[in-house]
């Protein structure tokens, strides 16, 4: 394939300081080995990684904020920010001690209230977050860097909610700024994480700038997934907002970019083929495919009719129009992915063999009326693109008439945030994808929940599906705990609740002087070097 250059980076960096009268930097900062320049699969404007679940939001608090666990390269959780902790005989009363050296970025100490006060807001807006505090009875803040939770009840995954890693993860802010309404926006980028967040030089839409935090002390260990020791080795990270994904190709083969999160499966055999450049298998375990239904309002408030789109899906369909080649992708009615402990197939030929009549069928006995499905339609984040014209295709041969309403990203992580009917604004389907490490079993996939407005966006409500979910929180018993985990997928499918798509693969690319891109369901920016 010829590639044709486009603006190069460094134009686009010269126009916009020209048009915001900002002078370039220069001097030893900017030498190529000290900054590395990140290419994410979409554009960064909500900096509150606990009010949005967008992973472009999630990576940038891994930047500038730390936790208080996280998990290593097997899905083993251990300590991050706490040194030791403990727990009492009948499991109620679990004490963490902070480790030595956390500091906020302003230089203030890291302190056990900060953390209790994290812990509040991120448990109001997180799926897991919401059913471990459904087990709290209080928070203790024994001394300045211990801190205690008391539990009504044993609850067997504390360490895991503390330490989830992806969205939304609890990450540890000051006080002051965790105490801010968690239905409401931060306005602060305070954290006390490896990078300090630079608003001054950041303008969305362009860049996003950060730098080392040269005070940040980290772990001893070598860095193992997102757990270990988050060592900086370049001075300044820039996070490049470049929606065109045949630019951010050119930009990385030209050198003008190191690293892509997620290149497009089209233009893997270009990248392949490119002198400099390696593509990086940083997530090995994948993604999965989610259709979301809005539970809220009509029609898909009806089951049976939640039920009829669920027999119109054929997995491959989408596979082939996003992803492409088979390499990539995996059939897999497993909710909980394929290859894991908690994986069970879908009976039937459910999710990947249509029965268009029994689709129709199902709606004549729902009384559907022909009212259009609102689907929104990503158009910013190329494997999703496609999802939407496959969906009206199959939705057409099962009866529905749907109407594909398409926009940016960020639109889109607004507009499903409201419940309003679909014609004045709200939506009925869309869809997204969930890293593989989100979803490994009933409490941790937000999309199990079942609160209603509780849940995340489609604010499913059922009662039954909380008391599976409850059972398998409780359950110490692993062959117990996996017979509820397919429990909770058999009720997610009687009540079309949700439909998984299959799974898929993506490597990232980045150039070959670049090294250390740690393997993780995140891609972060620490342990990386420019040689």
């Amino acid at each position: 394939m010829k590639l044709v250059m486009r603006r190069t980076l460094a134009a686009i960096a010269a126009g916009a300081a020209l048009a915001s009268g900002v002078t370039l930097e220069a001097g030893p900062v900017l030498a190529q080995g000290k900054v590395l320049r990140f290419v994410q699969n979409g554009n960064l404007t909500i900096l509150d990684p606990i009010w949005t679940t967008a992973y472009v939001t999630r990576n940038h608090g891994y930047l500038i904020y730390d936790t208080l666990f996280a998990s290593d390269e097997n899905n083993a959780v251990k300590p991050q920010m706490v040194d030791k902790y403990e727990v009492s005989p009948d499991k109620t009363v679990w004490t963490f001690t902070l480790r030595d050296g956390l500091e906020w970025h302003d230089g203030k100490p890291v302190t056990s209230e900060d953390c209790i006060a994290s812990i509040q807001r991120w448990g109001k807006r997180d799926t897991m977050g919401i059913k471990f505090m459904d087990f709290v009875k209080e928070y203790k803040a024994v001394d300045a860097k211990t801190f205690q939770i008391v539990l009504k009840e044993p609850y067997g995954l504390v360490l895991d909610s503390l330490g989830k890693p992806s969205s939304n993860v609890p990450f540890m802010m000051p006080k002051a700024v965790a105490e801010t309404d968690a239905f409401k926006q931060i306005d602060s980028q305070i954290g006390s994480g490896p990078f300090i967040y630079q608003k001054s030089e950041s303008k969305p839409g362009e860049r996003h700038v950060y730098l080392k935090n040269l005070k940040y002390t980290p772990r001893s260990e070598a860095a193992s997934g997102l757990a270990g020791g988050k060592v900086v080795k370049v001075d300044r990270v820039e996070i490049i907002e470049m929606p065109d994904t045949q630019q951010q190709v050119n930009a990385l083969i030209a050198g003008e970019i190191d690293l892509i999160e997620q290149p497009p499966h089209d233009l893997i055999p270009v990248l392949k083929k490119a002198k400099g450049v390696q593509l990086v298998s940083w997530n090995p375990l994948g993604h999965q495919f989610i259709i979301r239904f809005n539970h809220m309002v009509k029609p898909l408030d009806n089951p049976k009719i939640r039920m009829a789109v669920l027999l119109a899906m054929r997995q491959e369909d989408y596979l082939k129009a996003t992803v492409g080649e088979p390499e990539y992708y995996k059939l897999c009615t497993a909710a909980f992915v394929c290859g894991t402990p908690n994986a069970f197939d879908v009976a039937g030929g459910l999710l990947v063999k249509p029965d268009f009549e029994k689709a129709k069928a199902l709606l004549k006995e729902a009384g559907y009326d022909g009212t259009p499905l609102v689907v929104m339609q990503t158009t910013t984040l190329p494997v999703l693109t496609n999802t939407a014209p496959v969906t009206k295709a199959l939705l057409e041969q099962a009866g529905f008439k749907v109407d594909i309403q398409s926009m940016d990203f960020q639109t889109m992580a607004t507009r499903r945030t409201k419940m309003d009917p679909a014609e004045t604004g709200g939506w009925n389907i869309l869809h997204t994808f969930a890293v593989a490490a989100d979803i490994l079993n009933p409490i941790s996939d937000a999309f199990m929940a079942a609160q209603g407005d509780k849940s995340l966006w489609g604010w499913p409500n059922d009662p039954e599906m909380e008391k599976l979910r409850d059972a398998y929180a409780r359950e110490i018993d692993p062959a117990k705990a996996r017979a509820l985990a397919g429990a909770v997928q058999a009720r997610a499918i009687e009540t079309a609740q949700y439909g998984w798509l299959g799974q898929w693969y993506g490597p990232g690319a980045a150039r070959t002087s670049v090294t250390g891109w740690v393997k993780a369901p995140v891609p972060v920016l620490w342990n990386i070097e420019k040689k």
